[in-house]
């Protein structure tokens, strides 16, 4: 909203200063100050407010270290961590942005089914919280909505830069000239394309369409089919796993700052012709404005991080847990950048594949054996290593450290093909 503002001030009153926020740099930083505070400053009131309304986690008994100091340490914390993501975005960002528009609905729509499922466990006394049914119903909708958003929406496009010798190919409503910050001129043709990016290998774009086209060349426009259900499996997959990875103190919030920082880095260059055209990426227009958003989400985790650090003072519960993994998500296939996802939550796939390797492993040896066996001492896997002894500080701490090294490894792919 401050944005439209001080565009009218510099349009109709030559207001000095009011053109910083054309810069999405300087809003970016803005926003993520103004996260910081909120999550800081008013999050230690919102802890206060849970403590006095005694909305404190109930603890299951899993035999792990310190775990019966944690009850009644409050919840319901991913409150902080959601006001502080939608206050700055809502304040510094473009809100006819269509991918802006697609994140708030992202963080509202997981924030509110976490909270279901956070209330019920703590009003109604229910340890099982919402139903799962109704969580993957939920996931499964926001999927249709990003994904559908996404194939169809006319304002979501890439652009390819052609030379100006082959100008002459494309009609006159495809072509576009650009002149970049630096007087550059460059000639673009836009692309409605369910496009997503490769890493790792030369020829580093793949279209979605092309699965239905090598089969036949009238499917090509079904490839939605194909489209919105990716979308939907990794809207769940992600938003379950950073779930999952919400069991010890700062391990899911660190975590997630860390992938945060990744995925602006990504909306930067995507959204950038400059950058773009220097990579050799897929220049996205418009997801630059999502750089402020990543920017609210980074200084939110960060803030948030200040309290539920170990000892913690504060959960994030269910509402921020299915937010942020759903925001991971909702970004990356923004961008184009869907197929990095398991590197870049490389902490999050590993803990999806504890739990589901432990369970299958039980459920084959009971019924080979007739006992039921396990793989790991507990899981997720942070709790084997708890099981093992270790410090859940130093659990986290050494998480955080392969969290960054795959988010290294993950921006390294724009020069890696």
């Amino acid at each position: 909203m401050l944005y439209y503002l001080f565009e009218f001030l510099r349009g109709h009153y030559n207001l000095p200063g009011a053109g910083l926020f054309q810069y999405i740099s300087f809003r970016a930083a803005a926003a993520v100050l103004l996260s910081l505070l909120i999550s800081m400053v008013y999050g230690k009131k919102i802890i206060g407010l849970l403590e006095r309304k005694q909305i404190g986690e109930n603890i299951r008994e899993l035999g792990l270290t310190g775990e019966a100091q944690k009850r009644g340490t409050p919840t319901m914390g991913g409150l902080i961590i959601l006001g502080a993501i939608l206050l700055p975005t809502l304040l510094f960002a473009k809100l006819d942005n269509v991918y802006i528009l697609l994140m708030i609905i992202t963080t509202v729509w997981l924030g509110v089914i976490g909270f279901a499922d956070d209330y019920i466990k703590v009003f109604k006394k229910d340890k099982k919280g919402l139903a799962g049914t109704f969580k993957i119903i939920g996931q499964i909708g926001l999927g249709v909505i990003v994904g559908a958003t996404l194939y169809f929406n006319e304002g979501v496009v890439t652009k390819e830069e052609v030379p100006q010798s082959e100008v002459y190919r494309y009609s006159s409503e495809k072509i576009s000239k650009l002149t970049d910050d630096n007087g550059a001129v460059h000639y673009m043709v836009s692309q409605k394309a369910p496009t997503t990016t490769i890493p790792f290998v030369k020829t580093h774009e793949i279209d979605y369409s092309a699965l239905l086209c090598n089969f036949n060349k009238s499917w090509c426009k079904y490839a939605w089919l194909i489209f919105i259900p990716v979308v939907i499996f990794i809207i769940t997959a992600v938003s379950n796993g950073a779930n999952l990875t919400d069991g010890i103190d700062g391990l899911a919030t660190g975590t997630s700052a860390i992938i945060g920082v990744t995925l602006m880095v990504f909306a930067y260059v995507s959204g950038n012709i400059i950058f773009s055209h220097y990579l050799d990426i897929m220049y996205i227009p418009n997801a630059g404005e999502l750089v402020i958003f990543c920017a609210a989400f980074v200084g939110a985790c960060i803030g948030f991080l200040w309290y539920n650090a170990y000892p913690a003072q504060v959960f994030m519960g269910d509402t921020g847990s299915l937010a942020l993994g759903g925001i991971i998500a909702t970004l990356a296939i923004a961008v184009r950048k869907e197929l990095l996802l398991p590197v870049m939550c490389g902490i999050f796939l590993v803990e999806n594949l504890s739990v589901m390797i432990q369970v299958s492993y039980f459920k084959y040896t009971k019924k080979k054996y007739g006992e039921g066996r396990r793989v790991f001492l507990m899981s997720p896997l942070h709790h084997h290593y708890q099981k093992m002894g270790m410090h859940e500080s130093k659990i986290v701490s050494r998480f955080w450290i392969v969290g960054i090294l795959l988010a290294i490894l993950t921006v390294v792919t724009l020069k890696i093909r």
